[in-house]
């Protein structure tokens, strides 16, 4: 067994000897399902699927917290049968509800993100190789499409800065600028609320960017408050990964495939070891 094995299998230990009291909760794109040029492209592939299908079959809480609107998340996963939060905690989508509940801050303010990215030059947009993305309350920039993607950054950091001179909060994701219409929400506070709501004692959250790492300091939080007895960080490795994420994660897993033996020793307790000893 390897070292980075050993170390996992001892992080998943306490979930793995008791499922019905702990939650296994991920980022998607990135984490279940590989990075493409166009997020539009973006599935989880079907073994990550089957994978996850097992975790929720045996955990207290399985959900997923993305970037991506909450229904759109549930489609690029494709299962009813786990919450998710969508906007980085702005939407809530619980198990086969059809719609996803707004934080009322941000129904009250949703419009002003978009309004601001109207305001927006199109045609130096579209010159830089800036893609907008709607995404309801959240509007996002994106550049992994652009022919100079250090010219589509810096037009994105000056726009960064007048969304924050409007009242706007910019966060910056793997080549992505997203302009969000309040602050103090985010995939930290998505899953305080997951987990809150559950009374589970033991929680795994998983991503691959920095915005990730709100997710893993809100699990820390939680157990220095007495609301969680164990929590484990997994960062999802990558050539664009940022340094923190290391930093901040117990453990880092190589890529999707690294996420996906994971969620199998998850799933099959009594194969874990196996699959973790590679």
């Amino acid at each position: 067994m390897t070292a980075l094995a050993a170390r996992l299998a001892e992080l998943i230990g306490p979930l793995r000897d008791d499922p019905g009291s702990s939650a296994v909760l991920c980022d998607i794109d990135g984490t279940l399902a590989p990075i493409v040029a166009d997020p539009e492209a973006a599935l989880v592939p079907e073994d990550a699927r089957k994978a996850l299908r097992a975790v929720a079959g045996r955990y207290a809480l399985v959900a997923c917290v993305s970037g991506r609107g909450a229904v759109d998340a549930r489609a690029r996963v494709g299962l009813e049968e786990l919450a998710y939060a969508g906007n980085h905690g702005i939407e809530l989508l619980k198990p086969e509800a059809r719609d996803p509940e707004v934080d009322p801050i941000v129904a009250r303010k949703g419009r002003a993100a978009r309004e601001f990215v109207l305001g927006l030059d199109a045609t130096a947009l579209r010159g830089v190789g800036l893609q907008l993305e709607d995404k309801g309350p959240i509007q996002a920039l994106h550049w992994r499409r652009a022919g100079d993607q250090g010219a589509a950054e810096a037009h994105a950091r000056t726009i960064a800065g007048a969304a924050s001179e409007a009242g706007l909060e910019p966060r910056w994701g793997r080549k992505v600028l997203e302009i969000r219409p309040v602050a103090g929400i985010d995939k930290g506070t998505a899953v305080a609320r997951l987990l809150r709501e559950k009374r589970v004692q033991r929680a795994l959250f998983a991503g691959d960017d920095r915005t990730d790492v709100d997710a893993f300091t809100a699990l820390r939080e939680m157990v220095s408050g007495g609301g969680l007895h164990v929590a484990v960080c997994i960062g999802i490795a990558s050539d664009e990964a940022p340094p923190e994420l290391a930093a901040a994660a117990d453990a880092m897993v190589d890529g999707t495939a690294g996420f996906l033996e994971l969620l199998r020793s998850l799933a099959e307790p009594a194969m874990a070891s196996g699959a973790l000893q590679g």
